[in-house]
């Protein structure tokens, strides 16, 4: 990625939460960034603030839902989950996103061939 690894593209992040909650279940936001850390082999890395900031975006949008409950070190967390509503916006989302991606690398693709 860039020299910046955290820098992600605006958007991007909320659909990868929303996709991280929709394969994992309820999850509290240090395991949401970690697991998302982990699947891009760490060429991302997301810090509390910025992981934050996204699920208060997906909440007031009620994409997602959050309730208090207990981690594995025995401390108060707020876990989140995906809604209803979450999972018709993560489709639409990653359907934009597929065709975009697609589009991007064709341009790419011919921008070679001169």
């Amino acid at each position: 990625m860039a020299a910046d690894k955290s820098d992600i593209l605006q958007g991007t992040l909320d659909l990868m939460v929303l996709k991280t909650l929709d394969a994992m279940g309820p999850q509290h936001g240090y395991g949401i960034a970690r697991r998302i850390e982990q699947i891009s082999e760490e060429a991302l890395q997301i810090n509390q603030g910025t992981i934050y900031a996204s699920l208060v975006r997906l909440m007031q949008k009620r994409w997602i839902s959050g309730a208090w409950g207990t981690s594995d070190n025995n401390r108060k967390a707020k876990f989140y989950s995906i809604t209803k509503a979450g999972r018709k916006q993560l489709n639409t989302e990653a359907e934009n996103w597929e065709r975009i991606s697609t589009v991007i690398g064709r341009v790419l693709r011919l921008a070679d061939r001169g």
